[in-house]
């Protein structure tokens, strides 16, 4: 069987959401996943960013990062997507991509089947964590996606206390070592469970 093909797509203004993406990308990989690594456009203006020296240095410090494609969610067997919250909700800049995909959900349902979760970061401890992830969720019900969360399924879940997704409070300083080794463990989930479907569907 050819291997899973994970995509994670993740936005982030500072750095900290990026560190959880680059984790679970490397997550992926070690469960023998093919994987892509994208970050979505970004879209606050110019002035906005220049004000905000961490934005700016991370902006560049990211140049390299490819950004995000429909054609990544249509090669994908397991889709991550990572956003810091916004009043609870996904960064416009994530939810403006999604906004998207209408076409390959409209046309031949071209994002069911596939496995979906999702990781987040917030500036305080009690600042959207899980209402981000569960607004995702009503992303994923729409597509006919398999919601894959990482529950209290290993060691490191209870270390981290979030069964809904990887997440981490910004205001800690960058993630350390339990959110970046939860966030790897969600994505060997997500690739594992992706796995097991494709080989059903493939027997």
């Amino acid at each position: 069987m050819e291997p899973v093909n994970a995509a994670i797509i993740y936005y982030s203004s500072t750095g900290t959401v990026h560190a959880l993406a680059a984790a679970a990308a490397e997550g992926a990989e070690k469960a023998g996943a093919s994987v892509r690594l994208r970050k979505v456009p970004e879209l606050a203006p110019p002035e906005a960013i220049a004000a905000n020296p961490a934005w700016a240095r991370h902006i560049e410090d990211t140049a390299d990062v490819a950004e995000a494609a429909l054609d990544d969610l249509e090669w994908a067997d397991a889709v991550l997507f990572g956003t810091p919250t916004r009043f609870g909700n996904p960064a416009m800049q994530l939810k403006a991509f999604i906004d998207t995909t209408g076409g390959l959900w409209r046309h031949g349902g071209k994002l069911a089947g596939k496995v979906y979760s999702a990781f987040t970061s917030t500036g305080t401890a009690h600042g959207g964590q899980e209402s981000t992830i569960l607004a995702l969720g009503n992303v994923f019900y729409h597509w006919g996606g398999i919601i894959v969360p990482p529950g209290y399924t290993d060691p490191v879940q209870f270390e981290l206390g979030n069964p809904y997704g990887t997440s981490h409070r910004a205001a800690d300083g960058p993630p350390g070592d339990v959110p970046l080794r939860a966030a790897g463990y969600q994505a060997r989930r997500a690739v594992d469970v992706a796995a097991a479907l494709k080989a059903g569907r493939a027997a």
